[in-house]
């Protein structure tokens, strides 16, 4: 599992990506009301805003982690949002991307490395 700056997880599954966020990000957002994802089909820059949670506090982005094209969304999540703070690192995964190059999610955080960014950013 990897992890961005903007507290998404990836997990790399034979070259298809799943991307969710993290559980600090689910607490900081508190009560998710609202998902919206891209299309199945979709490509897609990295940093790019792709995705949209609302909830009862904020409203946050999801950024595509690499190029590539979305190849499966997570319907469970626009229909059941509170699955985001239920269950972050598991069923509430966003979306799944076929990266362009398949190093691109290499120079990612992993767990230990995402836990010290945390800690120093004072989160």
């Amino acid at each position: 599992m990897r992890f961005t700056e903007q507290h998404e997880w990836l997990q790399d599954d034979d070259g298809i990506v799943t991307v969710g966020i993290t559980e600090y990000a689910a607490e900081a957002l508190g009560d998710v009301v609202f998902v919206e994802l891209p299309e199945i089909g979709q490509n897609v820059v990295s940093g790019e805003e792709i995705a949209v949670i609302e909830s009862v506090k904020a409203a946050s982005g999801i950024e595509a982690p690499c190029d590539g094209e979305i190849v499966e969304i997570n319907e469970n999540t626009v229909d059941n949002p509170s699955i985001v703070n239920e269950d972050p690192l598991g069923n509430a995964w966003f979306f799944k991307i076929k990266p362009i190059l398949a190093d691109d999610l290499d120079e990612l955080m992993d767990e230990d490395a995402y836990k010290a960014f945390i800690e120093e950013n004072g989160h």
